[in-house]
């Protein structure tokens, strides 16, 4: 494989090949692009849609963009949101008590983030096809080769891997035979964004009532969005469009009337059928974003779920194509991401099983209020929302604290003026920060890999950080002179052999 993508003989080649255009395979396009690796993105629509289906960044995704110098262009005076609701329960998730650098939901619509994320793929050289649907998929010893559908025939594009971004009923993951255990759907729900004059007079938020519930949300755009929920009443027809008629029917069955709903414009439905891969990884392909867990959509965990899959594959994956990468780093990327997965099925779970209209159920939500009157339940929930309590296990029981967490931002000082952590990370690649441990000196070898940095803090959180290009702490020194050993091991786990 070259590193350049192109076409020969009537086959698109590149390095890897990434089925579906959303935010997903768009943020992973762009990590590997900000590596020079050649990527083409596979995507069937004819564009980027104009309506977005998602809404809201939780803050470990918006700390992982501003590690890409990304967040910058998503925010708006409106945009920070300090407080989220918790199965539409009060009071709600008081977001601004979390330990993040931006302790907030970021309300900022899918379309948008898409819009951000394609500009810097095309900056970075990425080839993104529309109107190319992926259809079939054969993998060989040194690489795969995708069967294409486009408007002018069919097509082959081969790259030495594949990562599946194309949804819940992902081709790429049917091809590869990977199973997608779960539960089918047993709600139905359905969304509208419209004009609504008598919004000053509604309810926002979540209304329960016995036969679901019906959550009014005013956009920042001056849209509301409406989205219904009926227990016991699962879609027959997963792809039907959305009539009017058939919304202000699951209106009206909800609140028992009717809201004055004007200009509906996009309609769709959903259930709550969750369901988790088996593995993330089949030789040469991989799965992420929704191809990989599916979930009720509820508070855009999904959306943030696949963006952090994407942030955490693509420097391993562009590491393993320059042959540096340990033969163990790219199996990490399931072990590290798939009980992430697990994770927010469950908190999913929950705040659905809380929304239930059962009388039982009634009588949990009113201790569950009470419960989140207690700062510490609120701040652990809130965390847990957010990403923020999010850290992974290297099973290394001696290691510092920090280690497997997600590295927080801070200001330094070096030779060359002020800087920090985040704007140390815009670059792609792993930073060391050498504070007082004194071995600036053990990462040379790694020096082309891991960007070394000696410098002064006023609040240096260890002796020395080894910071992972998805921000989080391969390594840390207590001491100072810190033990080298630990750190070698940690460059060489993570970055390969010196």
């Amino acid at each position: 494989m070259t590193k350049q993508t192109g076409t020969t003989d009537e086959m698109l080649t590149a390095e890897v090949v990434i089925a579906g255009g959303g935010p997903v395979g768009l943020m992973l396009a762009s990590e590997l692009g900000l590596a020079g690796v050649g990527v083409v993105v596979l995507e069937h629509a004819d564009r980027r849609p104009t309506d977005a289906r998602a809404w809201g960044l939780h803050a470990r995704t918006a700390e992982t963009l501003d590690r890409r110098g990304l967040l910058v262009p998503l925010l708006h005076p409106k945009a920070p949101w300090p407080k989220m609701p918790f199965a539409g329960m009060w009071p709600l998730l008081q977001l601004d008590r979390i330990d993040a650098d931006h302790p907030y939901l970021l309300n900022v619509p899918q379309t948008r983030v898409e819009e951000v994320l394609e500009a810097r793929a095309r900056e970075l050289g990425v080839v993104i096809a529309y109107q190319h649907e992926v259809v079939g998929v054969r993998q060989e010893a040194d690489a795969v080769t995708v069967q294409v559908a486009t408007p002018d025939g069919m097509r082959l594009v081969r790259g030495a891997y594949l990562v599946g971004c194309d949804g819940g009923r992902s081709t790429v993951r049917k091809a590869t035979g990977i199973s997608f255990e779960g539960t089918d759907a047993t709600v139905g729900g359905m969304l509208c964004d419209c004009v609504l004059p008598s919004m000053g007079q509604e309810r926002r938020g979540i209304t329960r009532t016995e036969v679901g519930t019906v959550n009014i949300n005013p956009r920042p755009n001056g849209v509301v969005r409406i989205v219904t929920t009926e227990f016991g009443r699962p879609h027959p027809d997963r792809d039907a469009p959305v009539t009017f008629d058939e919304f202000r029917g699951a209106v009206r069955r909800i609140l028992g009337r009717d809201l004055d709903i004007v200009d509906p414009t996009l309609m769709t439905r959903f259930g709550d059928a969750t369901r988790l891969a088996s593995r993330y990884r089949d030789g040469r392909v991989f799965l992420a974003g929704d191809a990989a867990h599916v979930h009720f959509p509820y508070g855009g965990l999904g959306l943030n779920l696949g963006l952090q899959d994407a942030a955490n594959l693509g420097w391993k994956l562009a590491g393993a194509l320059r042959g540096w990468a340990p033969g163990e780093l790219l199996d990490t990327y399931g072990t590290e991401r798939r009980p992430a997965a697990e994770a927010v099925l469950d908190y999913s779970r929950t705040q659905l099983a809380l929304l239930d209209p059962h009388r039982n159920v009634t009588a949990l939500r009113s201790l569950f209020g009470k419960l989140l009157e207690f700062p510490d339940v609120n701040r652990y929930l809130a965390e847990l929302a957010s990403g923020a309590s999010a850290r992974y296990d290297f099973g290394d029981e001696d290691a510092h604290p920090l280690t497997g967490s997600f590295a927080r931002n801070v200001a330094v000082k070096t030779s060359d003026g002020g800087t920090s952590l985040v704007s140390l990370l815009h670059s792609g690649a792993g930073v060391l920060l050498d504070f007082t441990a004194g071995v600036a000196e053990v990462a040379s070898p790694w020096s082309e890999r891991v960007r070394v940095v000696r410098a002064d803090c006023d609040d240096a959180p260890a002796a020395g950080l080894l910071v992972r290009p998805d921000g989080y702490v391969a390594w840390a020194g207590s001491a100072a002179p810190a033990d080298p050993r630990g750190l070698q091991q940690a460059l060489a786990r993570w970055f390969g052999a010196a």
